[in-house]
């Protein structure tokens, strides 16, 4: 019994750790932001994420429409898919309405 708890419970650790590590990040966007985006765009990454509100970044993204708004805000830009859900994460953090600036 013992023997059997500790597995499920190393178990439920591991994938805690996993999940934790899958999911994007808002400082990890900021520094995408900072070496990929910041040159084409010509402005802050306040500038850029203050371009919407949190439920209006939201939505863009839940349409599918993030790299497309992005590319709207900074023409020229072409943005790598893998980088839109840390991308995301930034500018929902520091949408317009959320009282965050960010350091960029």
């Amino acid at each position: 019994m013992k023997t059997l708890l500790r597995v499920a419970l190393v178990t439920l650790m591991g994938v805690a750790v996993v999940s934790t590590t899958a999911m994007a990040d808002a400082e990890k966007g900021k520094k995408i932001y900072v070496k990929k985006m910041k040159s084409k765009c010509g402005f802050s990454g306040a500038k850029f994420a203050q371009k919407h509100t949190q439920d209006e970044w939201e939505a863009i993204n839940g349409a599918g429409k993030f790299a497309e708004e992005a590319k709207k805000i900074c023409p020229g830009l072409e943005l790598n898919p893998k980088f839109v859900p840390d991308i995301y994460d930034f500018a929902y953090e520091y949408a317009s309405d959320s009282g965050n600036v960010p350091s960029c």
